[in-house]
């Protein structure tokens, strides 16, 4: 321990080292004072012995200059025993204390001098300062939070994130520190009377970010004085942080091509063994009719492979070494390769040739099951051992991700090429597609260069077009969130408030706060950026905080007294019951969005079972193409005519069939909807549209979709009416065509509604629909005038078949 004095932020622009501060340790003082009234055991003498040597000379107890605290080595020796653990090595440890809140040190461990200062000149380390800008933040922020504290009440923002890098002088990885300012032993004065300030502004302000200007304009730090010290202390996070940088790595892999993904993971692994010779290979297992497979591409990054491969032994070594290998996977670790005996296993003749003197393998489980192994290799004997092995362990999550990614994506390329090459087709137009594959071939076979695939199109096909809609899901979505959300913050606040009343924690009223906030924000127009920002706090502010309560209850339990007391009990009981309350699958504030969504599904699945009846009694009387999309709840597009069937004569009797048939399916699917109502959580009603479009229209296959999509300027006029109906309102009322128990038929011509004014005839002597038949004109939409429509009831209740 020396009392060396250095400046952390020499020769920066930002200058917040001239504060007015002075050294005192009158506080700590207090704070042992205090201590030794409330200790009961022997640590009362000890404490009372250390007491008694600060006080010995009444100097210490005055402010004390920069450049006299080396005068107080003893009583600074005694400060850092009773602040540390008695066994620590201060060699291994990071410890100093500065100036208060000052970057300004003079007194610290070996071992942070030894850390933060070049070892020949004995200055500053130059690689320490790097984003001075974000320095300077993050130290105003401690400051104007330290100040806001003590003087305003206000509850701290500040929570010490601050990370420095440097470069190992041993390994030469870079090494990340986390660094921890305590400020307890400090004081805050103003020089004059305190500004006023709106604490309810600045929360606001606080909630979007913290504005260094805002805060330096409304109170300058030449308006305070602070006393006492701080203690600085650094903690190697460099694990840490290189397993977020994995993580990260994988959350954005569609920025990175293999190679630099791959060296990515493998130099963050290398900060996690804090070794740079030491190296790493990636295997997948990947499976085809759950066979092992072989796959070069993926097996780039393996060290194994990569010199199997020189030799053309790569899938020979790969499967025979798999196959036996995964029947019982266990980690293999030969320290020096030099002493095994080649003639046991191929891959060690490989390796050895390749320079590879130690050499691990770590298999790599994703949900129970092996997904692949992770390759640890050095050319240096014996550099790897279980120590460098047992490092690994906080990152093979993370290695089973990427591995499982890497199995998802290889599927996804069968899949791929299965949807690409194979994929079934409705059998009404299969004929068209195996006709253009025939093409493409002969003419390949003539000349390669210039086969080329047809465009896939059908010409003058009747279009019939029907939607059914869950009315109002969105309203009922966002109602469903706002009743779970409001149960559950409310619940939220009675556990804050719990936990404040017997903890006597003062931040939990920041939290009770926000979630008061957040219920007043709740609406019905919630938006789905809303709910991001609602689960954000939920799962990073809300969660952790009630976590590390919990958490630190059972802690004391384990290593204090060994069960629980009543009060940490019950706290343990609340925040548990919290938790379960908001269980996604069984907890009540998800109830109603599960309601919700069970009902939505019901009918989604009614509907579609009775859709696809639908379509195949259409198929029998003259084949064409149906197909279904999902939204909140179900559309369909049915093409019949001449071009999807040649050899089959077309009439219009077919299409007037199917017309019919349309119009009966639609009263069907609103009685069926209807009648689940009973058997739903959430009633839920539909609505049913159909576009009676007269003439016939041009289709064609689009490859990027792998659909079906209108054809023609003209042609395309009938997709965009079709995309506009769905919320069109009567011309002249503001009242939605669409209605629950209701078919609307929209059309422009007025001979296709006498078509269908027939139907609906027929379908009211057959009992289906009501005899309540409206003729209506609808409101212009956008690029679309003219249009009308027909609407008649169901009758959702009388017999019919």
């Amino acid at each position: 321990m020396e009392p060396i004095t250095i400046d952390v932020t020499q020769n920066t622009p930002y200058g917040l080292q001239k504060i007015d501060s002075s050294i005192s340790f009158g506080k700590f003082i207090d704070f042992l004072e205090n201590k030794i009234n409330q200790e009961e055991t022997v640590k009362k003498t000890f404490f009372s012995l250390v007491l008694e040597r600060l006080k010995a000379n009444p100097a210490f107890e005055s402010e004390i200059e920069l450049s006299e605290v080396s005068l107080y080595k003893e009583e600074l020796s005694l400060i850092y025993g009773m602040l540390m653990p008695p066994i620590a090595d201060e060699k291994d440890v990071f410890w100093a204390m500065s100036a208060p809140l000052s970057p300004i040190v003079f007194y610290g461990t070996s071992g942070f001098y030894s850390l933060v200062t070049d070892d020949c000149t004995g200055d500053l380390r130059c690689d320490l300062i790097e984003d001075q800008a974000a320095n300077f933040k993050q130290k105003t922020k401690m400051l104007y939070s330290f100040i806001l504290e003590r003087l305003y009440h206000f509850p701290p923002f500040y929570h010490n994130d601050m990370i420095i890098t440097l470069k190992d002088d041993v390994s030469g990885l870079q090494k990340y520190y986390r660094l921890n300012i305590d400020n307890r032993f400090c004081d805050v004065y103003a020089k004059g009377s305190l500004p006023e300030l709106d604490l309810d502004s600045i929360r606001a302000d606080l909630q979007e970010s913290f504005d260094v200007n805002t805060f330096t304009t409304l109170l300058p730090h030449s308006l305070f004085r602070f006393e006492g010290f701080s203690i600085i202390t650094l903690t190697d996070v460099t694990a840490e942080h290189a397993v977020e940088n994995i993580k990260n790595t994988i959350l954005d892999r569609a920025s990175y091509d293999s190679k630099t993904y791959f060296n990515f993971v493998a130099g963050a692994l290398k900060m996690v063994v804090e070794n740079a010779r030491i190296d790493f290979g990636l295997m997948a297992v990947l499976r085809v009719n759950n066979k092992l497979v072989f796959d070069r591409s993926s097996m780039l990054f393996s060290k194994l492979m990569s010199a199997a491969t020189e030799n053309d032994m790569a899938e020979e070594t790969y499967l025979n070494m798999a196959n036996h290998y995964f029947q019982a996977p266990k980690p293999l670790l030969m320290r020096n390769l030099g002493a095994e005996d080649e003639h046991k296993q191929d891959f060690i003749r490989i390796l050895k040739n390749d320079g590879v003197e130690s050499y691990a393998l770590l298999p790599v489980y994703y949900d129970n099951k092996v997904v692949g192994v992770l390759e640890v290799y050095s050319k240096e004997q014996k550099a790897i051992d279980e120590r460098v092995l047992a490092k690994l362990d906080v990152a093979l999550p993370l290695i089973a991700q990427i591995m499982k990614n890497y199995i998802d994506e290889f599927n996804m390329e069968i899949d791929n090429v299965i949807r690409d090459k194979f994929t079934s087709l409705q059998p009404a137009v299969q004929w068209r597609f195996r006709e253009t594959a025939w093409h493409y071939l002969r003419d390949k076979s003539l000349d390669p260069q210039s086969a080329a695939i047809e465009n896939i199109h059908f010409r003058d096909v009747f279009p019939l077009y029907g939607a059914i809609d869950i009315r109002n899901s969105t309203i009922e979505r966002n109602s469903a969130l706002r009743d779970d959300l409001q149960l559950q913050f409310n619940l939220l606040i009675e556990t804050f408030t719990f936990l404040k009343q017997k903890l006597g924690f003062g931040l939990a009223d920041e939290m009770i706060y926000k979630c008061k906030k957040w219920i007043s924000q709740i609406s019905d127009d919630s938006t789905d950026n809303d709910e991001m920002k609602v689960r954000d706090f939920l799962e990073n502010e809300a969660h952790p905080f009630l976590q590390h309560f919990k958490e630190d209850s059972l802690q004391q339990a384990v290593f204090g007294h060994g069960t629980p007391d009543p009060a940490e009990k019950l706290l343990i009981e609340n925040i548990n019951k919290y938790f379960e309350v908001i269980d996604e699958h069984r907890g009540a504030a998800f109830a109603n969005r599960r309601a919700l969504e069970a009902s939505m599904q019901k009918i989604n699945s009614s509907v579609n079972l009775y859709l696809d009846l639908f379509r195949k009694e259409i198929q029998q009387s003259y084949p064409c193409y149906f197909e279904k999309f999902r939204t909140d709840g179900i559309e369909y597009d049915i093409y019949i005519g001449q071009s999807i069937e040649p050899e089959k004569k077309f009439s219009e009797l077919y299409l007037k069939n199917i017309r019919l048939w349309q119009l009966t399916s639609m009263a069907a699917i609103a009685r069926i909807t209807h009648s689940l109502i009973p058997q739903m959580g959430k009633p839920l009603e539909t609505t049913q549209l159909i576009f009676i479009h007269s003439s016939s229209i041009d289709i064609s296959f689009r490859d990027d979709e792998r659909r079906f999509d209108v054809e023609g300027a003209y042609n395309i006029r009938y997709q965009v009416i079709k995309k506009r109906i769905d919320k069109v309102h009567i011309k002249g009322t503001g009242e939605r065509l669409t209605q629950p128990g209701k078919i609307a038929l929209v059309y422009f011509n007025s001979k296709s509604a006498e078509e269908y004014v027939g139907y609906v005839r027929y379908l009211q002597e057959k009992n289906t629909l009501k005899d309540d038949l409206e003729f209506l004109d609808l409101e212009e939409l956008q690029g679309v005038s003219g249009l009308k429509a027909l609407r008649i009831s169901v009758n959702l209740d009388s017999e019919w078949n």
